[in-house]
């Protein structure tokens, strides 16, 4: 099963935040295999804006901490097809337009779920199922992963 990341687990497993959601996120993370993970191109900017300003790194390095993660994890680049299908989500589903892009992209690269704490929990687009991973109780997508 393919999963798209958001930036906020990133975030949380960089330990910006509470312990708790980065102790879950850093779980979550070393569970998934590499081989299913995507990251869309958009979180690896914002989480280089989240971690040059909530965390108070360099911009250098903010940038080794994103190199990390795009060496761990493929990155999805956004296309315009995701950007069209992000302004019908932000038109019809009242998203963001960067929560919509990131879903989009989700999307293209057939991921199944897509971690988020910023988009409705369960939602559903184009196969993709938003999945707050700091929810209780959890999403059933989430229990396998969980064990």
């Amino acid at each position: 099963m393919r999963i798209a990341i958001d930036t906020n687990v990133l975030a949380y497993a960089e330990g910006i935040g509470d312990s708790a959601r980065r102790d879950t996120s850093l779980l979550l993370l070393e569970r998934l295999s590499a081989d299913d993970v995507i990251l869309p191109a958009q979180v690896m900017g914002e989480l280089f804006r989240v971690l040059t300003g909530k965390g108070n790194c360099t911009p250098d390095m903010a940038r080794a901490r994103v190199m990390q993660w795009s060496d761990s994890f493929e990155v999805a680049n956004s296309t315009w097809s995701a950007f069209q299908s992000g302004f019908d989500l932000t038109v019809d589903h009242n998203l963001q337009i960067w929560d919509a892009l990131i879903l989009s992209v989700a999307a293209e690269s057939r991921c199944r779920i897509l971690f988020s704490e910023d988009m409705q929990h369960g939602f559903t687009c184009r196969g993709v199922t938003v999945v707050n991973p700091y929810s209780d109780p959890i999403h059933p997508l989430l229990l396998p992963l969980m064990r």
